[in-house]
């Protein structure tokens, strides 16, 4: 007999922390939910930029309390509270106990109650965590909410089934089945696979755990064939119906293998942001919805940071063919025993929420991999323990230590299965962009754009150089702040294990103010509304459109930089990136192609973003887009497949001109060997362009698979240029420093000394957060501008092949520029984009007081084709 708990509850609220039960209860509530959604609690009137605002935040004790009917007496009682805090329960006045996981289910075994009225209270606490609690608990993400937001439920009867578990072993014929039995001794229990086999056994000592064998092969799980059988567990009048999948996952060397064939995984961040609830939901319908979305956009793959989400999502992950990784609620230091910081009761918490975790959810086959937490460090040796004791409980998944872990001097541990990183060592980078305190930066930051980069040689050079890595104190970057750690030495690193690339991407949006009307539960987005009121103050709100847009294009051409060279990269066996939806606190980090509430912004289709994040890619490798008159345009092909049910033949490549094929080439597919195929190398020949003309290649596979790479042709000679001036079409225009300088017709081009630089790529994260670890490091501050803002239409770049964001022709006309910032308005054809902590306007090519100015010293790429047209557009510019 099961009694659901939900309704309608009395509820107190004490920020003082009373242990005595309350006698009055002021409000009422409805359960599952929290206090927030409620309306309980003062009004918050802060207004936090760097995250979104919980209206009614409340932290201390909430207590809940209602009456329910026992209708008759049964032996056992098992109440259940999914999804809460700490709590501590109290039946007829009398204490049932305390749970405190974060992670998995509260449940309190006890006698029977009698028939009759009977009255439950719940405190529920959060604050005083064992841990910190990470993404779990932090404002930054789902809000630390006082609730239970999962199932309340009273299951009472002579026998009672609990932690049914099902782990499929490697011949892939048969599964281990476990199962906790509170009053079923001396009883059988019967397992029922439906079509697959049945089978009895006795249950001892309050368990049951046997090896069934299925009568025949049954169907594999992934995430092309997401098959899911039902098992039945009956002990006495109690039954547990448990679905399940199964799969081998393991690794071969840097491989990852999923049923015996290599997969690819395609990940993404996600710390359990919910902006309509400010918490996660536990029905598997909101999860689908997510998730359904994520796997519009190629995803496989999700990585919860320090947190584990609900039962519902590994349900909807299971229909959907996820693979999850939950991570421990932890972001700090695991030291050892005699080390400085070593925390015996947060380590013990920990360990048992990782045990709680494997014992919820262990079943579900989405659940692949698990790891200790976000950037640890500590001790080697103890997180050893730990990985050893969770694989021994479960063996059916791959552990890592951490992600991220020792930063700089990166560790492959002897116990881990997969090592989540981003460096392996303060050189040997493997993803694209870094913050500033991090530097180096990425190649996305740094270099022209291309697609022939991969990381192979990062990850397993050649040769090995027998070098170490200094040990010592350093400081990190540590959630929003900075942290002394101490590094060890080590020698250089070649992973042995699968190697992923830890939150990649982090590219910064600009905030579409459109969004804040959305905001309407108990979350609201203040922070936008702070960054629109600046923007207004520095009379900038008008540009915030074109901001949006612009900085968004960029954005989302950076993101298809970094996976390509992901996908390129034969070495590295998948990536999790941060993120495909925006990240609302740590300084409000708007990094996703999705808002908060894993909508589009408009800025990419699903498609488009296929065609370069997708089970099969097809990918092109260019050293260069932008090219002169008489260039041949040639490249490398390649297929990226991990559905080994699809088999390729040729590649189409066309040279498209608007919607008109030039050339077609057609090239064969190479039988597969790995998720990789080398299919040569195809030239269009050599083009001639007597104006700018702007290119596509189109490469597609016979099934429709297709990707697009734009290319740029210049004439070459358009204009000579000095560092006087300029010479095109017949025409001499002089560059002068100072307005005051000029004649008509001059160009002015202000001294660059001390100036912000041009940047080509946008910012990384967020600009507020990364300024002051900088400052608190004593290292360089980023940038923190987010691309062009560019009018096509605007006379000074009349024959110039410019878009309304940044493209690579502008890449090196950049790299020689700066930004002028400007405290009144002016005739923008190309600005720099700020962020908006500091909304400053900024010019690199404008006309002000009717007079031109550019910030591009064009005399240092004189020789570059994109800057001598550039050059002839300036020149040709009618007054």
């Amino acid at each position: 007999m099961k009694i659901d708990l939900s309704g309608v509850w009395q509820a107190a609220l004490d920020a003082c922390k009373a242990e005595t039960v309350p006698l009055a209860y002021a409000d009422v509530i409805h359960l599952p939910g929290t206090t927030s959604a409620a309306g309980l609690g003062p009004v918050n009137r802060e207004c936090p930029e760097g995250y979104l605002t919980d209206e009614h935040e409340f932290e201390g004790y909430a207590w809940f309390r209602r009456s329910f009917v026992v209708p008759e007496k049964q032996p056992h009682a098992l109440l259940r509270l999914e999804r809460t805090r700490m709590t501590t329960v109290w039946l007829d006045g009398v204490c049932l106990g305390s749970r405190d996981s974060l992670c998995s289910a509260h449940e309190y075994s006890f006698e029977g109650p009698e028939a009759g009225e009977h009255e439950l209270v719940i405190r529920v606490s959060n604050v005083d965590y064992p841990t910190k609690g990470g993404h779990m608990t932090s404002k930054d993400t789902q809000t630390n909410w006082n609730g239970v937001t999962g199932e309340i439920s009273l299951t009472l009867g002579e026998t009672i089934l609990r932690n049914v578990n099902i782990t499929p072993r490697q011949d892939l014929r048969s599964a281990r089945v476990t199962a906790e039995v509170i009053g079923g001794e001396r009883s059988l229990a019967l397992i029922t696979v439906d079509g697959w086999g049945e089978m009895e056994v006795p249950v001892a000592d309050g368990r049951v755990d046997v090896i069934f064998t299925f009568t025949e092969q049954p169907p594999l799980w992934d995430e092309f064939h997401p098959n899911l059988l039902t098992l039945r567990l009956r002990v006495n009048g109690a039954q547990e119906t448990v679905s399940f999948g199964m799969r081998r996952f393991g690794a071969q060397g840097r491989k990852l293998l999923l049923n015996g064939r290599e997969i690819f995984l395609r990940g993404k961040h996600d710390g359990m942001v919910f902006p309509l609830t400010g918490y996660a939901p536990t029905d598997v319908e909101g999860w689908l919805k997510v998730m359904g979305t994520a796997k519009e956009y190629g995803i496989n793959h999700y990585r919860f940071h320090t947190c584990c989400p609900p039962e519902a999502a590994f349900v909807a992950a299971d229909q959907l063919g996820i693979y999850m990784e939950p991570e421990l609620p932890f972001w700090g230091t695991v030291a050892a025993p005699g080390e400085e910081g070593y925390n015996e009761a947060e380590q013990a918490y920990l360990i048992r929420e990782g045990f709680g975790i494997l014992r919820s959810f262990g079943h579900h086959p989405s659940f692949m991999m698990m790891s200790l937490g976000n950037e640890l460090w500590g001790s080697p040796a103890r997180l050893n323990e730990m990985l050893k004791g969770f694989r021994a409980f479960q063996e059916d998944k791959l552990y890592t230590s951490g992600s991220n872990n020792f930063q700089f001097v990166p560790q492959v541990l002897a116990e881990e299965d997969v090592f989540c990183g981003v460096r392996l060592d303060r050189e040997r980078l493997f993803r694209g962009s870094y913050a500033m305190c991090d530097a180096p930066l990425g190649h996305v930051q740094t270099t022209e754009p291309e697609s022939v980069r991969d990381y192979d040689e990062i990850i397993a050079p050649a040769q090995a150089v027998g070098k170490q890595q200094a040990a010592g104190k350093t400081l990190i970057q540590f959630g929003t702040g900075v942290k002394e750690v101490e590094a060890r030495t080590a020698d250089v690193l070649l992973p042995g294990v699968p190697v992923v690339s830890h939150e990649i991407g982090q590219y910064t949006f600009y905030p579409d103010f459109s969004e804040i009307d959305r905001y309407t539960g108990p979350v609201k987005a203040r922070n936008f509304q702070a960054f629109a009121r600046r923007l207004r103050e520095k009379g900038l709100f008008d540009r915030h459109e074109a901001y949006f847009r612009a900085a968004g294009a960029l954005a989302v051409e950076c993101y298809r930089r970094e996976l390509e060279t992901a996908l390129r990269s034969r070495e590295l066996s998948g990536f999790q990136m941060l993120d495909l939806q925006d990240f609302p606190g740590q300084g409000t980090a708007l990094v996703g192609v999705l808002n908060a509430f894993m909508e589009s912004k408009g800025l990419v289709t699903p498609e488009k973003w296929r065609s370069f994040c997708a089970p099969c890619v097809v990918l092109g490798r260019m050293e260069r887009f932008v090219l002169a008159d008489g260039d041949e345009i040639s490249l490398g092909v390649m297929v990226s497949e991990t559905n080994n049910e699809r088999n390729h033949s040729r590649v189409t490549c066309s040279l498209m001109e608007a919607d008109r094929a030039l050339r077609s080439v057609t090239v064969n597919v190479p039988a597969a060997q790995g998720r990789l195929t080398d299919c040569g190398r195809v030239s269009f020949g050599r083009v001639e362009a007597i104006a700018p003309r702007r290119l596509n290649i189109r490469l597609e596979l016979e099934d429709g698979t297709w990707n697009e790479y734009p290319v740029w042709v210049f004439p070459k000679n358009m204009a000579k240029i000095t560092r006087e001036g300029i010479e095109a079409n017949g025409r001499s225009i002089r560059f002068v420093s100072r307005l005051e300088d000029a004649r008509p017709g001059d160009v002015v081009i202000p001294e660059a000394g001390g100036k912000r630089p041009a940047e080509y790529c946008t910012d990384f994260w967020c600009y507020p957060m990364f300024r002051s670890i900088s400052e608190s490091m004593g290292r360089p501050v980023p940038v923190g501008t987010m691309g062009l803002c560019i009018d096509p239409t605007h006379p000074a770049l009349k024959g110039f092949p410019a878009d309304e964001y940044t493209t690579p022709p502008w890449y090196r006309l950049l790299r020689h520029a700066h930004c002028e910032v400007l405290p009144e308005p002016a005739d923008m054809a190309a600005e720099m984009i700020d962020n908006v902590e500091r909304c400053e306007r900024m010019g690199v090519i404008y006309r002000k007081n009717g007079v031109l100015h550019c910030t591009i010293r064009l005399w240092e790429i004189a020789h570059e084709p994109e800057a001598q047209c550039l050059a002839a557009c300036l020149a040709n510019m009618k007054e």
